[in-house]
């Protein structure tokens, strides 16, 4: 049986379908998160990137970097994006599959779309299924993969921005296998980036998104893969888990799109953070809770979730991001955990360092046993007055838990003052996206016009 032509007849059963409306509607709403983030991304890692500019000097082209007010070639383009687009973790994923689905694909769509002129929606049915090939591969090889020590963004998103963009461009059967043949041989993402202050996440979310392009541009050549390069005993699938004899999910699994099940992260670190920072936040709004009155904060999450994110020590934003004992502090000291919470300066704050210290991790059976359908913390605070403790399920953001349209829109335009953005300009771009006949091109000078970088 050839796995690869089973997997792809799969996710071409997708194409053949119409795209509810609900799922659109999610997919412009994942696109100007998209668009939010990145550039709010570009600004979080700004003297990098103007680094990188000084020591690269990468070539000018025509191509509309978000959040980057200049013009680059395609290559820089697509990698800057996705480079940027991950820089804050602040990006849109699955917890089933343990995987950031969207930068991957709308770094590279972008540039694509804009040079080809294609309208919005077209893109957007493109990302849609490149959505759903990430995801159902993402799902079919979690935990194993991660526990492998891989970071499935990198190494399942290449799969889902190549094969995006083969539909996007319309590649014949033959030429789409070809692309997903190179993007299986291109797969490469490693967790290591989580540890020690690495600030190296995004480079996996870049060098997928990367590698996608030069993955359709083999195949438009004529280079040809293997017949089968997932299966066998050299092939994706037992690089990835260890194991040849894989079952893949189906697509639509249970009934939804994978851009459905995708979260929103109200919260600016890591998901695994996220039950624990809900459950601060709300047992200290409930108690009128201070950092002076707790004297210990014990944390039960499930297993995947502590091992590289239990830590204390915070040697920077990118380490505070990853640790639950940070984020969690920083729910009960500001009552939220956003952007500025996880900024250089406030990692630096005696206070809240002080009370990280106090935070102990620990992975529970029963939460561990019911992941990844419900991924769960109990937070249980010590104070000087007695124990209080919340349980959190789905936090805010989730499909289970949707943020409202205006609490989307909020987030929205905060991510975009970060950036530095015309209010007015980046909200003409926010409802240009609904725009019926609005060709991405013009979109992204909307943006393009709102500032940057």
């Amino acid at each position: 049986m050839n796995i690869s032509k089973k997997f792809l007849n799969s996710i071409k059963s997708i194409s053949k379908k119409k795209i509810p409306e609900a799922v659109m509607v999610r997919a412009k709403q994942s696109l100007l998160d998209y668009f939010a983030v990145t550039s709010a991304g570009v600004k979080f890692q700004e003297e990098k990137i103007n680094h990188y500019f000084t020591f690269a000097i990468p070539e000018n082209g025509d191509f509309i970097g978000i959040g980057i007010n200049k013009r680059l070639a395609l290559k820089e383009a697509v990698f800057l994006n996705g480079l940027n687009s991950h820089a804050l973790d602040f990006d849109d994923g699955t917890n089933s599959g343990i995987i950031h689905l969207g930068s991957p694909i709308f770094s590279l769509l972008l540039p694509l779309a804009q040079r080809y002129d294609m309208k919005i929606d077209d893109m957007l049915k493109a990302a849609i299924i490149g959505y759903e090939a990430s995801y159902t591969m993402a799902v079919s090889i979690q935990p194993g993969h991660k526990v492998l020590g891989y970071h499935a963004t990198g190494t399942c998103g290449v799969l889902g921005a190549a094969i995006a963009a083969s539909y996007m461009l319309d590649f014949t059967e033959a030429e789409r296998f070809q692309v997903f043949a190179t993007a299986c041989v291109s797969a490469t993402g490693m967790l290591k980036v989580l540890d020690d202050g690495s600030e190296l996440k995004p480079y996996n979310v870049a060098k997928a998104a990367l590698l996608a392009l030069t993955s359709i541009q083999m195949a438009k050549a004529g280079f040809k893969g293997h017949p089968d390069p997932l299966g066998g005993n050299r092939g994706y699938l037992k690089m990835m888990t260890g194991k040849e004899d894989v079952e893949l999910k189906p697509v639509l699994l249970n009934g939804t799109y994978a851009i459905q099940k995708s979260y929103t992260k109200p919260y600016a670190s890591c998901r695994y953070t996220h039950p624990s920072v809900e459950a601060a936040i709300l047992l200290r709004n409930k108690y009128g809770l201070t950092a002076e009155e707790v004297e210990r904060i014990d944390i039960k999450t499930y297993s995947l979730a502590v091992a590289g994110h239990d830590h204390t020590d915070i040697p920077g934003s990118y380490s505070a991001k990853m640790s639950i004992p940070y984020s969690t502090a920083a729910g009960l000291i500001y009552g939220r955990a956003g952007l500025q919470e996880f900024s250089e300066e406030k990692v630096k704050n005696s206070s809240i360092l002080e009370l990280t210290k106090k935070v102990h991790v620990v992975s529970d059976k029963e939460l561990s046993d019911v992941f990844p359908g419900i991924q769960a913390a109990i937070v249980e605070i010590t104070t000087k007055n007695g124990i209080i403790s919340k349980r959190v399920d789905f936090p805010k953001g989730e499909p289970e838990n949707p943020l409202s349209d205006e609490e989307f829109r909020l987030r929205y335009d905060e991510l975009m003052d970060y950036a530095n953005m015309d209010r007015a300009a980046s909200g003409v771009a926010f409802n240009a996206v609904y725009q019926e006949e609005m060709t991405v091109r013009n979109l992204l000078k909307l943006f393009e016009q709102a500032g940057g970088l």
